[in-house]
């Protein structure tokens, strides 16, 4: 199909990625923008294609490519998820598209997802484009109730689905991970209008960042900063040598050796009582920051 002359395009991370927080397990949450000259209609090649079907067809090609199959199993898996539209929305999206769609029909949820928004390759100048858009609309003035009820609703439907007894389900379980990169992105979003540095991708960076500006509390950020630390030292062990639902009783001794150490826990009880500790911190911070109704 040859080459769209004038034409560019960009990989953007999202989710573990974007946040530089991928663990063994995770998955490329990723967004393909693009832009093309108005006065090229199609690519050069014998089979020459326009613009959106051929930069449709070059990320289906990628994406085939990251998830390949390798003798020790898939490569990566890729969620396209996040894009303009969801899964209704084309593979590829133009960048005025996703201008327009962020600008006026994306959710709350979206732009929490934008909070850890990276580009990860692609043309420099339509990188940049794509930077201004993101950091429009996260400085862009919001309501406050209305963005905490938005994210409370969002973790109210999260919890009805998940574990949310388990503490070892690290990620979903009440006061586990999801709540602190939920506050850290609510806070991001209520605040960067009025001080733009505390836009952080990494979940840590970004709650040193609210804490630096006066946006959350000494003694709160604290208590987020060393859960989170606990839960992704554990999330890392975890992922790397266990699938399916974790059960210490019955984990093996290598295991547990490994989960002891990155807890810096010195025996077993001690690290379960460390995580029902950070669970029941992060909730009373998450319940007195967003809110969650008592009987959740």
């Amino acid at each position: 199909h040859g080459h769209d002359q004038g034409g560019s395009m960009i990989v953007m991370a999202l989710g573990k990625l974007g946040g530089c927080e991928m663990t063994a397990a995770s998955d490329l949450d990723l967004i393909m923008l693009y832009d093309f000259a108005d006065d090229v209609d199609a690519s050069d090649g014998d089979r020459p294609l326009p613009a959106s079907q051929y930069f449709s067809r070059l990320t289906r090609r990628l994406t085939t490519s990251l998830t390949s199959q390798t003798d020790e199993g898939d490569l990566y898996e890729v969620d396209m998820r996040l894009r303009p539209s969801g899964n209704k929305g084309p593979v590829a999206s133009h960048i005025e598209s996703f201008d327009n769609y962020q600008a006026t029909q994306a959710w709350t949820w979206e732009k929490m997802a934008l909070t850890r928004a990276r580009v990860v390759a692609g043309d420099e100048a339509l990188q940049q484009r794509v930077e201004q858009t993101i950091h429009t609309v996260l400085c862009a003035r919001r309501d406050r109730e209305q963005t905490l009820l938005d994210v409370r609703d969002m973790r109210l439907r999260m919890l009805q689905g998940a574990d949310a007894g388990n503490h070892w389900d690290i990620k979903h379980v009440r006061g586990g991970l999801v709540e602190i990169e939920f506050i850290a992105q609510a806070l991001q979003l209520v605040h960067a209008h009025e001080t733009p540095d505390v836009l952080q991708r990494n979940t840590i960076a970004a709650l040193h960042a609210l804490r630096d500006a006066g946006h959350l509390a000494a003694a709160d950020h604290d208590v987020l900063v060393a859960a989170a630390t606990l839960y992704q030292s554990l999330t890392h062990m975890l992922r790397l040598c266990s699938s399916g639902r974790f059960e210490v009783e019955s984990a093996p001794s290598g295991l547990i050796k490994l989960l002891l150490r990155a807890s810096a826990a010195p025996d077993v009880a001690t690290m379960e009582a460390m995580l029902l500790d950070a669970n029941r911190q992060v909730s009373e911070v998450f319940d007195r920051l967003i809110g969650i109704p008592a009987e959740h």
